[in-house]
């Protein structure tokens, strides 16, 4: 494994700027200097940044075609593959045209499924779309002269908030058409993905849901699915969760927090624990047989903590300190500008009332955090009404239907009692209502199509959007709230 190491060390040197591009066609640009390179217990480790940010890959393969590295690559102990491509810089712009190329290719694959499929279709037009070149956008005509839009993912990467968003962005456009506007759009989707779309498709109101229809791909077959009610969706197993009854600090953990107790917190998952410096993560300890193991750095730069570098350790956090506050010397500083939407949750959950005077934070919000995907924070009203909050800090596309989402994910596991089985607000009673969704972002950072989007909710999801001051840092200051039930139709 040294020779690997060592001979990926000397291709890398070849050039100073890469394109690592990935199995599904997505791409990332690389400096050499950003290419982490490990020979660790006879393992090859490489770090690269991807669209899940920075990961660290096991290297099985490294080979060579002309100036092209060619990396077979592995995580989560085999059970996560992918291969990768390092191209040189100098040939990146023929490598998009490739990439360009092979995606128009699926597009018009799918469109010659749909003509076998439904033999009424004639295929009007094939593209990619302009703004995101991962999707087909295909035309089609049936015999009175109607058209339809058919979306495709020709990369299957797309999340499913994304292509429902992207669906309806393309049909607002082609219905504002003088001469033959169109009025549906099939999304066309592997199999996974499709049931993924179909829940999503699920949670819209009457008038969202009848302008769009899933077509589940298996093969050579295009398969229309059924609609689903929320009935279905309540049928579905909830996930379990896993929630220990206390949480234990590491040692090393604990006098880490000592040093600046207001300014850092801490987060555990499956992986360890993480301290976190106004929500930007600097320092991680994991437990083995009774033994630790930490690293300390922001981003890439991290390092083992080792007893001769714990001053290493008190200088980053002054730095920390110093860049990463509202009154920061260098607002452009890596370390203020760096996950704010981490940043504005830490100031939550010191305080969540700064949102909301009625809100409780569940006590043991950190092992609920763990045992969850993605959801910013889950609070308690007052009244007993369960509140989801999602936090943005930029514009954000699929915000609504990201919020939607989790609210059927949290909403599955109320109305199966496993939230209350939890206990997640002690001796606190969750009411017997519909969870609540508060999507909380400065007043210009909510996306331009997020009125558009919440407008097509079911009545079910009670959706309200919380305006903060842009100077949130400094002080959290709700300039507005809006409700949009009163739009549901």
């Amino acid at each position: 494994m040294v020779e690997i190491a060592e001979s990926l060390t000397d291709l890398l040197a070849t050039h100073f700027e890469w394109l690592a591009v990935y199995s599904e066609g997505r791409a990332f640009p690389l400096r050499s200097d950003e290419i982490e390179i490990d020979e660790s217990r006879s393992k090859t480790l490489i770090g690269l940044h991807g669209d899940k940010g920075f990961c660290t890959w096991r290297v099985h393969e490294v080979s060579r075609e002309d100036e092209v590295v060619l990396l077979g690559l592995s995580r989560k102990l085999g059970t996560e593959r992918q291969t990768v491509r390092l191209v040189p810089r100098t040939s990146a712009s023929e490598l998009a045209q490739e990439v360009e190329l092979a995606r128009l290719l699926r597009a018009n694959e799918v469109a010659k499924l749909v003509e076998s499929n439904f033999a009424a279709f004639k295929i009007v037009r094939v593209a990619l779309n302009e703004t995101n070149g991962r999707m087909a956008n295909i035309l089609v005509e049936s015999p009175n002269k109607q058209h339809t839009a058919i979306l495709a993912d020709v990369t299957n990467a797309l999340t499913a908030e994304n292509l429902l968003a992207s669906a309806f962005v393309w049909l607002e456009r082609l219905n504002a058409r003088r001469k033959k506007p169109v009025e549906t759009v099939w999304i066309v989707a592997e199999r996974k993905q499709a049931r993924a779309v179909r829940r999503l498709h699920t949670l819209l109101n009457r008038n969202a849901k009848s302008r769009v229809t899933i077509v589940e791909k298996v093969e050579d077959k295009l398969k229309p699915l059924d609609e689903w009610t929320m009935s279905a969706v309540w049928r579905e197993k909830p996930r379990k969760l896993s929630i220990p009854s206390e949480v234990r600090v590491s040692k090393t953990l604990s006098e880490i927090v000592e040093i600046m107790p207001d300014a850092i917190d801490t987060l555990r998952s499956k992986q360890g624990e993480t301290a976190r410096f106004r929500g930007l993560p600097f320092a991680r300890v994991r437990t083995m047989m009774g033994r630790e193991s930490s690293w300390f750095g922001v981003g890439k730069q991290r390092r083992p903590l080792l007893p001769e570098n714990v001053a290493d350790l008190d200088g980053l956090i002054t730095e920390l300190d110093r860049f990463r506050r509202f009154d920061s010397p260098n607002p452009r500083h890596q370390y203020y500008r760096s996950s704010p939407e981490l940043w504005l949750e830490s100031i939550l959950k010191r305080d969540i009332r700064k949102l909301d005077g009625n809100l409780i934070l569940s006590p043991i919000y950190n092992q609920f955090r763990s045992s969850t995907d993605k959801i910013d924070l889950l609070a308690l009203r007052r009244d007993g009404r369960l509140v989801l909050i999602e936090l943005k800090t930029s514009p954000d596309r699929e915000a609504v239907f990201q919020a939607a989402d989790y609210w059927r994910k949290i909403e599955l596991q109320r109305r199966r009692g496993v939230l209350a089985k939890a206990r997640l607000f002690g001796e606190l009673e969750i009411k017997d209502e519909s969870t609540l969704v508060y999507v909380v972002a400065p007043a210009l950072s909510f996306h331009h199509k997020f009125e558009y989007f919440a407008q097509m909710l079911s009545p079910e999801i009670e959706l309200w959007r919380f305006e903060l001051h842009e100077d949130w840092r400094r002080e959290i200051k709700v300039i507005a709230r809006t409700s949009f039930l009163r739009n549901h139709s």
